[in-house]
């Protein structure tokens, strides 16, 4: 089981309906059928900065690290990251990440709950 973040560039959604809009338009034009494309700069700066917390699934030998896939930038495309992270290290982890995310001015969306993260 794992529990998944969106992050992405743009003006924080002024509310969860907009949110839900925003996320399922970016998912559908960067991610979904097959449509990955590099990631922004800004986002990559992002997904370096979750892998400076902890590293990246594909280097974990110790079973610290809280994604639950690797390479992390391999779920990046466009101005979106749409990643998973281990059930068990969720509540740190993206806490952490959605932290990060309005540091870097970025939106930070919770899909299983339908809600922007604060």
């Amino acid at each position: 089981m794992s529990y998944d973040l969106a992050v992405w560039e743009g003006v924080r959604p002024a509310d969860d309906k907009i949110a839900i809009q925003t996320f399922n338009d970016l998912y559908d034009r960067f991610i979904g059928a097959g449509k990955a494309q590099p990631p922004t700069e800004r986002i990559a700066a992002y997904v370096a900065a979750l892998l400076e917390r902890w590293c990246d699934l594909t280097e974990d030998e110790d079973e610290t690290s809280p994604w639950s896939t690797g390479p992390l930038i391999g779920e990046a495309s466009g101005p979106l990251v749409y990643f998973p992270m281990r059930w068990s290290m969720a509540e740190e982890a993206s806490a952490f990440a959605a932290q990060l995310a309005q540091s870097m001015g970025l939106a930070c969306f919770d899909p299983q709950m339908n809600q922007l993260r604060p």
